[in-house]
């Protein structure tokens, strides 16, 4: 390997460093070292962090380039480093049981990466790494020889749509902003990011975020702004830190603060940290966190391109329509528009979780069928299961059933199914999910987060909750299936915000497909996917039962009965159904229903 330039490059997203990327990465330079590479100036080694990788369940991911040719290996720890270095490194022969599956590219393969086209090749840390790959070429670019008007129509032609749920022209929105009368007006970057299983854009300010700054600029010089603000939330201790220290090497390096890039043009960015409440990922409650209010939302219009932080014309987009920005300006309006269908342009990043059988970040084109996710990119179901449905956009979104697996996923289908696209949630559910306990547990989810300021939401989720509660305990009564649906719609209705507006979406989207499980709980008192406690029976069937007295054994309520090497039977007044029986027994002979 004399000559020859490696590079070395580890995962240090959340999922990486906690599956061992800091070690790995100790281990490599330890390793180094010890055999003389990186002394050597002919080897030209070196290794770097990156971002996310996409395929988090495979982490510590680590590539291995020499000479450009890339290898990339999975499930890495840190005593497999030294075969690395000694078999790949120094003698050129790739340790192949280590090497990704064929799993791993077919995940990769149907992506279309804009937003994470850079996450996972550039140090998050090193602004030379992304300045290196074009980064803020894009701005440069809008600062020298474009007006604020010519940006704008080149977003606006790219058909760019904001992408933290409610999917408004992201051009028109900055134009809006641009006409509005004042000197002073602001950009806000929303990092609130705090649905259930979503970690969009914690990864891309993680993986990447100068391309977030670099968008925020461009949005700026666009609109007139020269104050900005990034609204994360304090659960976010990495991507919070690797902001801060790229906001530094930009303001060093000329790109944000007084006269960006040699111009007139000003603008720099302030941190604000959030507490977590989900309610302050709507726009008019995050902008009262920030002026230090109680984030609560407020009636619209006017709206904050009019008026919004202190009064003044602000606009607020989510990091992923931020990040799209600079690959939009870099390559044109008509690159992006490639992706995406007629009224859905460009790529979307979703987080694939649930029963699916890989799992992890993924960014694809508007419009995919929802069926190449799940089964070519996720890889299908968990244990070869069923599908049962997939859940998009997280608490405010429904639940798309497995006969709708052909729909295209873009803002326009979904709402026509009685979902939406949201910030990118995705959650794929097994014949072992219960449609009613799902919206229950996102009710419960929705409730807890209701600011409490407008009656409809505040005290209509509450007793949507209470009912689905009611139902899944066996209590279920005639009319609550329509009392629900009748609930549902008078919540979306009359409530003030997007929060309470999309609450009742898991309810009506179960409601209108699995209709048949909520009348089985209330008129059967039956859970048919037999997750819901209280409506279970645990039935020992005699012709299987060896009578090895191993359910007796394991029972904490003494509910079992019955003679060594001899049928045994379930005590029904007793059995406090914690299905310990069930996961115990060796012979399938404990039915569960």
């Amino acid at each position: 390997m004399e000559n020859s330039t490696i590079l070395i490059k580890v995962c240090m997203g959340t999922g990486g460093i906690a599956a061992g990327g800091t070690e790995v990465i100790s281990a490599f330079e330890k390793e180094l070292q010890a055999e003389g590479i990186s002394a050597a100036v002919e080897k030209h080694c070196s290794v770097h962090k990156v971002g996310c990788r996409g395929f988090c369940a495979r982490d510590v991911l680590v590539d291995v380039l020499i000479d450009g040719e890339k290898t990339t290996y999975e499930y890495i720890k840190p005593d497999m480093v030294s075969r690395i270095v000694k078999e790949h490194i120094l003698q050129g022969e790739a340790v192949q049981e280590w090497v990704v599956k064929d799993d791993y590219r077919t995940f990769h393969e149907k992506q279309r990466k804009v937003v994470l086209s850079d996450c996972g090749e550039v140090d998050p840390e090193d602004i030379g790494s992304y300045m290196e790959r074009g980064g803020y070429d894009a701005l440069r670019k809008v600062l020298t020889s474009m007006t604020p008007e010519e940006t704008i129509e080149v977003i606006k032609s790219s058909g760019l749509r904001g992408r933290g749920g409610a999917g408004f022209p992201t051009g028109l929105k900055w134009e809006f902003a641009r006409r509005a009368p004042g000197d002073t007006k602001y950009l806000i970057c929303n990092a609130d990011e705090g649905d259930p299983g979503a970690f969009m854009d914690r990864s891309i300010i993680e993986g990447n975020p100068h391309s977030v700054i670099e968008g925020m600029v461009i949005g700026a010089f666009s609109m007139g702004a020269h104050r900005g603000y990034v609204y994360i939330r304090a659960e976010y201790p990495l991507a919070v830190e690797r902001l801060r220290l790229a906001l530094e090497q930009a303001r060093k390096k000329g790109l944000l603060g007084e006269h960006i890039a040699g111009t007139e043009f000003s603008f720099d960015i302030k941190i604000k940290l959030g507490a977590g409440a989900f309610v302050c990922g709507e726009e008019t409650a995050l902008i009262a966190s920030i002026e230090g209010k109680r984030g609560m939302p407020r009636a619209k219009p006017p709206f904050p391109a009019q008026k919004g932080l202190w009064g003044k014309p602000t606009v607020i987009n989510n990091v992923e329509t931020l990040a799209n920005i600079p690959y939009i300006v870099r390559n044109g309006a008509g690159w992006f528009a490639q992706f995406g269908t007629e009224r859905s342009k460009g790529t979307k990043v979703f987080a694939l979780t649930g029963k699916i059988k890989n799992s992890g970040l993924i960014e694809v084109p508007l419009g995919i069928r929802l069926h190449e996710i799940v089964h070519d990119i996720g890889g299908g179901i968990e244990g070869d299961r069923k599908l049962k449905a997939v859940q998009t956009g997280g608490p405010s979104g429904g639940c798309i059933p497995a006969e709708m697996i052909e729909i295209p996923v873009d803002y326009e289908s979904l709402a026509e199914a009685g979902s939406i696209v949201g910030s990118g949630g995705m959650v794929v559910m097994d014949e072992t999910d219960c449609m009613v306990n799902i919206a229950k547990y996102f009710l419960e989810f929705t409730q807890a987060e209701s600011c409490g300021k407008c009656v409809p939401c505040r005290i209509g989720t509450k007793r949507l909750l209470e009912i689905l509660t009611r139902i899944t305990d066996g209590r279920g009564r005639p009319g609550d299936i329509e009392l629900l649906e009748s609930l549902s719609n008078d919540v979306r209705a009359a409530s003030l915000c997007g929060l309470g507006q999309t609450a009742p979406n898991p309810v009506l989207s179960t409601l209108r497909y699995f209709k048949a499980e909520y009348e089985a709980h209330v008129h059967e008192k039956r859970c048919p996917a037999g997750v819901c406690k209280n409506l279970l029976t645990y039935t020992i069937l005699e012709e299987f039962c060896t009578g090895c007295t191993m359910c007796a054994r394991v029972c904490p309520a003494n509910a079992i009965v019955g003679e060594r090497k001899t049928p045994h039977r379930i005590i029904q007044d007793i059995c406090i159904k914690c299905g310990a029986c069930f996961e115990t027994c060796k012979f399938k002979a404990i039915k569960k229903g």
